[in-house]
């Protein structure tokens, strides 16, 4: 048996001043603070990392895991909101994860409508349920689906 403890338990709502003075600590207790206060923290965590982190890579790792603390501390805010809170410029909130992902999830969604919007169509110029799940690879039953959707 090691005479040296491997693990120490901290608790972070119990850290008191001594979390305000490392950044790596801030930032994990961003995830317990407050909603009212949770806004001005990470304002200022990222402004000192943009500040202190001369390194492109981990200022942008940092930044992301703040973004990603505060989206789902706040669920219910738009992307605008989202945006304005963090003080990004347009051009810098479209290279953050989260934009990524809702731009991703967006063109998706819309390659699946042109798809069903299709549906009607194809079947029009004869070609089979079958035939068209193929050719827009979309199972038998998006395509049964989408024809039942257009003749309601």
């Amino acid at each position: 048996m090691l005479s040296t403890p491997q693990v120490q338990r901290i608790y972070l709502d119990e850290l008191g001043e001594a979390a305000n003075n490392t950044f790596g600590l801030r930032i994990v207790q961003l995830i317990i603070e407050r909603e009212e206060t949770a806004v001005t923290s990470a304002r200022e965590l990222i402004s000192q990392a943009r500040e202190q982190i001369t390194d492109t890579t981990t200022k942008r790792e940092i930044l992301e895991l703040i973004e990603t603390i505060l989206v789902y501390k706040f669920t219910q805010l738009s992307r605008e909101e989202i945006r304005q809170m963090f003080n990004f410029t347009e051009t810098e909130f479209k290279q953050t994860r989260i934009y990524q992902s809702i731009k991703e999830e967006g063109v998706e969604e819309g390659e699946m409508i042109a798809k069903f919007a299709a549906v009607p169509r194809l079947l029009a110029l004869g070609l089979t349920v079958e035939q068209i799940a193929q050719a827009l690879e979309l199972t038998v039953e998006q395509v049964q689906q989408a024809s039942e959707n257009q003749t309601n």
